[in-house]
């Protein structure tokens, strides 16, 4: 009988039944030596797993550094992704994808904000330009070098930290930290041993500016103008000293004593240039305030912001209105500028001139320059006429008489005939002077159109005929009423050619334009 219990007792273990003799019970899957592979497999299993999502996390919370990129601050960063590449991020322009390389890592580069410190080492060294192309190159590579080295750290660090939380042992943790050293050294490799540079030569751009062919359809000519440029602004900037002397050589006309001088720029379009040609004719001109009548950037974003911090450095009054290209964002950075006052259906007094300006309805980023800018449609005529009714009903309520209305748009002059009797304007890119209808009983009104001061910016290199940089100086009497003006002019890119005009007004008293084609006093010829 005992024998028998046994046996029963046997085949019950080996079935798995729980034994309710008075023995005490084996446990369940009491044979160790048939679990022990599986075992073993579910251990590498799980360090590999480990391993891998330690090196994903590690990649996405470390995977990144700042860098410096010519005068950009930039930062580049790498995620996890099927099939490699580079975007290069422009905010709010787009991006800029390149087929760069192969592998399960994707590299990103987002340009931010302009270093103003050496954007204007580079105004003021035109020759550093393409010592900053070249060293751009260097800033890349140094930038990537870093950026691998801190992807590798902090994807075996986490790897470590995590598997250190899980198994709580050494050993594993070791192998787990030397597999996610392997899974991001092998990404990293993969894609150096994969690195196509002349992807570049064929990007795809996503973004506002898709219709745009001087940017997707054509980036390597644009790039080849934008060398010429370079090239050029040396010669371009040295010829500017070329004022001196064609201003010295005007015999007719001297300002009398009390006369201020207005200097009125617009249509910037983010060209530095444009800087280094207001800084001369303030300081040569002696100019008492400085006029903008918008379009100071492209796109109203915020790396754009800084372009606007040479404002300070003119040690002038700037006033300043918004354009269809300057965004609420510009104009904020246009008014911390310690020089700057920012006109929207507003008044202010400088120098003593009344100044009225108001900005235009319009924010058009992704619309090109030319006078349509956003469409001529009739929602537009509309919106555009009424920014001028407005500024009239400001005008004519303001307490003291307003000498200079500023409107971005000359479409937005009309309603201002007989309310003052000067209105500056821009828009176009091109210089125009005419007298608005006038009304009996009330005074003349004359609307002067500025060029553009920064060539119409990246624009200015896409014809064959580059636009020349344009401003002009307004003398204006005790009375403060406009008795001349000298209409300035220097060559486009490729062109170093400085023309100085100056028109003396037959009746100030009156604000009246001169008839017909403005006759300019004798000057010297344009230096070429």
């Amino acid at each position: 009988m005992d024998g028998q219990r046994d046996e029963q007792h046997d085949d019950a273990g080996d079935r798995g039944d729980p034994v309710t003799s008075g023995d005490r019970p084996r446990p369940t899957g009491w044979r160790v030596g048939s679990a022990g592979p599986l075992r073993r497999i579910g251990l590498i299993v799980a360090v590999l797993a480990v391993a891998l999502a330690g090196a994903v996390l590690g990649v996405l919370a470390g995977g990144q550094v700042d860098t410096d990129i010519g005068p950009f601050r930039a930062n580049l960063s790498i995620s996890p992704a099927r099939d490699g590449g580079t975007t290069v991020d422009i905010p709010p322009l787009g991006a800029l994808l390149l087929d760069s390389h192969d592998g399960p890592t994707h590299l990103t580069v987002r340009l931010g904000a302009l270093d103003q410190g050496r954007t204007e080492a580079l105004l003021d060294d035109p020759a550093s330009i393409s010592r900053a192309s070249q060293s751009a190159v260097e800033d890349v590579r140094s930038g990537v070098m870093r950026l691998g080295l801190r992807t590798l750290g902090a994807s075996v660090l986490v790897t470590l930290i995590l598997a250190g939380l899980i198994f709580r042992n050494v050993r594993r943790t070791a192998w787990a930290g030397g597999l996610a050293l392997l899974i991001t050294a092998g990404s990293l490799g993969t894609a150096a041993a994969t690195l196509r540079p002349q992807a570049i030569e064929e990007p795809r751009y996503e973004g506002l500016l898709v219709n745009a062919p001087a940017i997707v359809g054509d980036a390597r000519r644009i790039a080849n103008d934008y060398t010429k440029y370079a090239e050029q602004l040396q010669r371009l900037v040295g010829n500017v000293s070329q004022l001196y002397t064609t201003v010295s050589a005007l015999p007719v006309y001297e300002p009398a004593p009390g006369t201020t001088r207005v200097l009125h720029v617009s249509d910037m379009h983010l060209n530095p240039t444009g800087w280094q040609l207001i800084r001369t004719v303030v300081e040569q001109f002696g100019i008492d305030v400085v006029v903008d009548t918008g379009d100071i950037t492209d796109w109203g974003s915020e790396p754009e912001a800084s372009f606007v911090g040479s404002i300070g450095l003119l040690k002038k009054p700037y006033v300043f209105i918004r354009g269809n290209h300057d965004s609420g964002r510009t104009a904020a950075a246009v008014a911390r500028q310690p020089n700057a006052i920012v006109l929207n259906n507003s008044t202010t007094t400088v120098a003593g001139l009344t100044i009225a300006g108001i900005g235009d309805p319009r924010f058009t980023p992704d619309k090109n320059t030319s006078p349509a800018g956003s469409g001529l449609t009739q929602e537009v005529a509309d919106q555009v006429i009424g920014v001028g009714n407005q500024l009239a009903a400001t005008v004519r309520s303001s307490p003291r008489p307003v000498n200079i209305a500023l409107v971005h748009d000359p479409a937005s002059a009309a309603p201002l005939a007989g309310t003052c009797p000067l209105v500056l304007a821009g828009h176009t890119h091109a210089r125009q002077i005419s007298k608005l209808p006038q009304t009996p009983g009330q005074q003349p009104t004359t609307l002067m159109v500025e060029g553009s001061t920064g060539g119409a910016g990246l624009r200015g290199l896409e014809g064959e005929n580059p636009t020349p940089l344009s401003m002009s100086v307004l003398y204006f009497d005790q009375q403060k009423m406009l008795q001349a003006y000298d209409d300035i002019t220097v060559g486009g890119t490729g062109q170093a050619q400085v023309n100085l005009e100056r028109h003396v007004v037959e009746n100030p008293t009156a604000a009246t334009p001169p008839s017909g084609t403005p006759t300019p006093t004798p000057t010297p010829t344009p230096t070429s």
